[in-house]
């Protein structure tokens, strides 16, 4: 497997300047630029035109409105396996990477064919000695799953090569037989979990999902739904959880989800009246109602005004 055999895709909605410092990386680490496929959900900030200015030999798509992450990401990932590809990198616009990690993902890819998924253990950008995640673990708890290492100072423990349930799609090297054998990523999680989802799916076609924690991402997360405890965060991941377990979960999941994450809501909104999270303890409520009504997550949900906590 050469290096022209691996492709990166790069997802943006109004990313602004991140996005130049994202695909700088890329190319430093080896991805030539026209093996770049950025795809922009209908931004209005002029970051498209500002990427097609700075990097004209990136491949672009420009989506007529804002698809989410997951539908953005397929495309991207379609135009790339039609030009061959044998690996797909998803990679988020907040995430930048060292020349090394791109190189040393590959390489455990076309090391063992049983490996279907990796993933750099990933720092954060404005505190790089700590640790935002190294793979993730199914809990079926709070949130369904925890991040491994989530705030911990960065340090062996963490720079191992072992397998996980997921690694976080902010930074996600894909073969291309898990496409062939699984599918895409789940469009209809818009934000949020479909990485989770599309790893639980791989490792049951018989993939292996591996964190190559030798090396590293640097990413600042959740920069396009206003932080990580935000209203709009807390809703995707409130009704996501519910088509996540519809999908992946049993009784006993359900069980332990409605314990430790639906019967905790009415403490933590009273603790969030005093920390400013009140807001978003509600939106992860109506999160969870509006999932087991059915409803999907819209764009038009997310737009300020979507709903009377944003």
């Amino acid at each position: 497997m050469s290096a022209a055999d691996l492709w990166a895709v790069v997802v943006n909605w109004n990313g602004g300047a991140i996005n130049v410092a994202c695909l700088r990386s890329l190319v430093e680490s080896g991805v030539a630029a026209p093996r770049i496929v950025f795809v922009d959900n209908a931004s209005s900030d002029g970051s498209l035109e500002e990427v097609a200015r700075r990097f004209p030999e990136v491949r672009r798509i420009a989506n007529e409105r804002n698809l989410g992450f997951g539908e953005a990401a397929n495309r991207g990932a379609r135009l790339a396996l039609e030009e061959r590809a044998q690996q797909v990198f998803f990679v988020n616009n907040d995430v930048t990477v060292p020349p090394e990690t791109t190189p040393r993902l590959a390489r455990a890819l076309c090391a063992d064919p049983a490996i279907g998924i990796v993933g750099p253990r990933v720092l954060y950008a404005s505190e790089p000695a700590r640790v935002w995640c190294a793979g993730g673990r199914m809990t079926w708890r709070q949130n369904l799953s925890t991040l491994l290492g989530h705030r911990r100072p960065d340090g062996p423990q963490w720079r191992a090569v072992r397998a996980v349930d997921y690694v976080a799609g902010c930074a996600m090297l894909v073969r291309r037989e898990v496409f062939e054998r699984v599918g895409f990523l789940d469009a209809a999680y818009f934000a949020y979990m479909e990485d989770v989802d599309f790893c639980l799916r791989a490792a049951r076609a018989g993939f292996a999902v591996v964190s190559v924690g030798e090396v590293a991402a640097y990413h600042e997360p959740s920069s396009a739904t206003g932080g990580g405890y935000s209203a709009r965060r807390k809703y995707m991941q409130g009704l996501n959880s519910i088509r996540f377990l519809r999908a992946h979960g049993g009784a006993s999941e359900w069980a332990r989800f409605a314990l430790y994450d639906v019967l905790t809501l009415p403490g933590l909104w009273l603790v969030g009246l005093f920390r400013g999270r009140a807001r978003a303890a509600l939106a992860k409520g109506m999160g969870i109602a509006h999932g087991l009504a059915g409803r999907r997550v819209t764009a038009e949900r997310l737009e300020r005004g979507g709903t009377f906590l944003w």
